[in-house]
C-alpha cells in the first residue's frame, strides 16, 4: 500500500472537503470544457457573484482551480493535478479491497467444496 506523508495527506483533506460540495463539483466539470470568468461560473447555479467567488476561493484553496483577472473579469482555468493525487489515493484503496474481496471468494469457495479449492 502507497505511503503518504503528511504534507500530502493536508492536500487530500482540502481537495475531497472542495469535492464534497455538489456546487463546486458543478463547477469543475464546467471548467473542464474551458476557462470562464466567475459570473459564467455563477449563471448554472442562479447564484449571485460574491456566492460563487466563495466557491472558487474554496476550489482556488485546494489549488483545483487557478484564477487570472483579464480587465474586469476573473477568468477560472481547471488544475486537474490534485484529482491525480485524489485518484491515487482512491486506486489504492481500490486495490486493498479488491485483494481482500477475491481472498474472501476464495475462502467461500473452498468452504463451500469441503476444504478443496
Amino acid at each position: 500500500m502507497v505511503k503518504f506523508n503528511h504534507m500530502v495527506e493536508q492536500r487530500l483533506d482540502t481537495t475531497f472537503h472542495a469535492l464534497a460540495d455538489p456546487t463546486r463539483r458543478g463547477m469543475l466539470a464546467t471548467l473542464a470544457l474551458g476557462e470562464k470568468s466567475i459570473g459564467e461560473l455563477a449563471e448554472p447555479f442562479a447564484m449571485s457573484f460574491a456566492g460563487a467567488a466563495k466557491h472558487v476561493k474554496v476550489l482556488e484553496g485546494a489549488g483545483l482551480v487557478a484564477r487570472r483577472k483579464v480587465g474586469r473579469n476573473q477568468l477560472c482555468r481547471l488544475n486537474a493535478g490534485p484529482l491525480a493525487e485524489a485518484d491515487k489515493w482512491l486506486r489504492q484503496w481500490e486495490q486493498f479491497w479488491t485483494l481482500r474481496l477475491d481472498r474472501l471468494e476464495a475462502l467461500i469457495a473452498e468452504d463451500q467444496n469441503g476444504g478443496r479449492v
